[in-house]
């Protein structure tokens, strides 16, 4: 029998990853001329990232800034193109430098190519997001 790993699943995978502070493993999932876009970051933060060593410098402190201890909400939508994921989620957390709490929202779009990422794009609230840090940036 075989299995087929769908995009859904394997934007699942770097959900799962992303919420086990895996930072190296999630970028293992991104093909080496990922393009990630950020189009709602706030000032001071990149709206698009190129390739696999960038994200991965982009994203590796992260869980040393934002405490996510969990994904309240996850719904993951399948498309008529096999190789596109769409994700409506939530992450919920700590803020570690002020210990505010970190409540918020995603959308995001992901396109696959050989099991690996090749375009991520994540649309959030970057009000929120400021309010949280406390007024600092990422």
């Amino acid at each position: 029998m075989t299995t087929t790993t769908t995009a859904a699943d394997l934007l699942r995978q770097s959900l799962e990853r992303f919420l086990a502070k895996d930072m190296q493993g999630w970028a293992a999932l991104c093909a080496e001329d990922v393009v990630a876009e950020f189009p709602f970051a706030p000032p001071g933060s990149p709206t698009r990232i190129e390739g696999r060593p960038a994200l991965y410098e982009y994203l590796r402190n992260y869980p040393n800034v934002i405490d996510i201890r969990s994904l309240p909400t996850l719904r993951i939508y399948v498309t008529d193109d096999p190789n596109v994921a769409i994700a409506e989620w939530s992450a919920s957390g700590i803020v570690v430098s002020n210990a505010n709490p970190y409540d918020m929202s995603y959308a995001t779009f992901v396109t696959f190519r050989d099991g690996l990422i090749v375009s991520y794009r994540e649309y959030w609230n970057p009000q929120a997001f400021m309010k949280a840090l406390g007024g600092s940036g990422f």
